[in-house]
């Protein structure tokens, strides 16, 4: 199975994450980009936050203004059946390989991608298949938007 890195975000703290053409990847994420809340966000397992642009059109088709960035993922990935996407799966993101380590708890800070405010459409307690995921780095490089993506397991 083989998608791609439709977009790479970075911000200086918050959302929305902006988009950037490239970016390195290290063991703590994409260098450059920070986190406000360094208590749920960041560190090894959760270097990297990934989410499905499929799954980010199908909540645009619900009337939630999300656009990719705005719920906060560094990497947009588009042409993986994002329920395969789940803790332990290896990715190769162009010459990157990472590991998913958990599904994202959806907070408040990212309550503007959703029409009725309300985040939790995409916890996957609730709605499994439409969570984000946080990932370690196991090869870190440089990524590009267009980089294919693959499944390694």
């Amino acid at each position: 199975m083989t998608g791609e890195l439709a977009q790479i975000n970075v911000s200086g703290g918050g959302v929305p994450k902006l988009a950037v053409d490239e970016a390195v990847i290290d063991i703590n994420g994409v260098v450059g980009d920070e986190q406000a809340n360094k208590e749920h966000h960041g560190g090894i397992d959760r270097a990297l936050c990934l989410y499905s642009l499929e799954v980010i059109q199908a909540l645009q088709d619900e009337g939630h203004p999300i656009e990719p960035g705005s719920a906060g993922e560094n990497l947009t990935i588009m042409g993986l059946d994002w329920s395969r996407i789940v803790p332990d799966v290896r990715l190769r993101v162009g010459r990157t390989v990472i590991q998913v380590t958990t599904f994202t708890t959806p907070c408040a800070k990212i309550a503007g991608s959703f029409s009725d405010g309300i985040s939790a459409r995409i916890h996957n307690g609730a709605h499994p298949g439409w969570s984000r995921v946080y990932a370690r780095v196991i090869i870190g490089g440089t990524v590009r938007t267009g980089d294919g993506v693959s499944l390694l397991d």
